[in-house]
């Protein structure tokens, strides 16, 4: 089984690869000159100009989400077309914790844009639904430790980037029993933000706070602080926020545990590593 991973020299991608080096999978990046060959090659594989040809042979693809982008859907969707036409089999991707086309969450639609063109690629798919990050949030605050956004009393059930690794590697084994699944990738509990800034706070050695914001003052203080910033990206960074809020983030899920055999790590757990 010849296993090909794209953002290989991401968070996510590295750890996968590390645990997959036994298996010497197909390392896929934009940037080959910073993969590590693990014995199955290394290769540029860029989503704005996806090339079927890269893709030949391979016949289970992790398809690591894109960096955020006003074209994330047309490069994700490339991306899939090179994988039908090259004849994968199965594709695992990474797509987000209530992905639908009218997620509140803005990008959450983009991830809702490409399971459709998986669903309709021909290759059997996989979707690993991962939540927020949970080793990602508190870095969210601003350098006087003040995490603020209109997330109110939600809660968030932030799943450690480790998790999602391992949750994949588990599936690119043996993709066969996974084929049209959709995964739900969650950390143990649902926290809201003023217990993440405190636990967090506790663990990284710093004083966190979380301040709720009016939706209105979310986006003028991201104006102010970023003025050249598109309004897409505007909406992704207060929507992170009012999906918070509006529940969609705390559904607590055994996924983790069904796939890796242990229990999805705590907010302290994916901080210290």
């Amino acid at each position: 089984m010849r296993i090909a991973l794209t953002g290989a020299t991401g968070a996510v991608g590295r750890l996968v690869a590390a645990e997959l080096a036994d298996l010497r999978p197909l390392l896929l990046g934009r940037d080959p000159s910073r993969l590590t060959d693990l014995g199955g090659g290394v290769a540029r594989f860029d989503y704005a100009q996806a090339d079927a040809s890269v893709l030949a042979g391979v016949d289970v693809l992790l398809l690591v989400s894109g960096a955020e982008a006003a074209d994330r859907r047309d490069q994700h969707r490339r991306a899939v077309a090179a994988a039908a036409e090259a004849g994968v089999g199965h594709v695992v991707y990474t797509s987000f914790l209530g992905a639908a086309p009218d997620a509140t969450f803005t990008l959450g639609r983009d991830h809702a844009d490409t399971e459709a063109a998986l669903r309709d690629s021909g290759c059997a798919w996989t979707f690993l639904r991962d939540g927020f990050y949970a080793d990602l949030l508190p870095f969210f605050a601003d350098d006087a430790g003040v995490l603020r956004g209109p997330a109110g009393d939600g809660r968030v059930s932030a799943v450690a980037r480790a998790d999602v690794a391992a949750c994949a590697s588990a599936v690119l084994r043996s993709p066969a029993p996974h084929a049209g699944v959709a995964y739900e990738l969650t950390g143990p509990e649902a926290l809201t933000l003023t217990e993440v800034a405190a636990r967090a706070g506790a663990v990284l050695g710093r004083t966190l706070r979380f301040e709720d914001e009016t939706v209105e003052q979310a986006y003028a203080s991201r104006r102010a602080a970023y003025p050249d910033a598109p309004d897409w990206q505007l909406d992704a960074w207060v929507s992170t926020y009012t999906a918070i809020a509006e529940g969609s983030q705390a559904r607590v899920s055994p996924d983790v545990e069904r796939l890796t055999g242990h229990p999805a790590r705590t907010l302290e757990q994916a901080l210290r590593g």
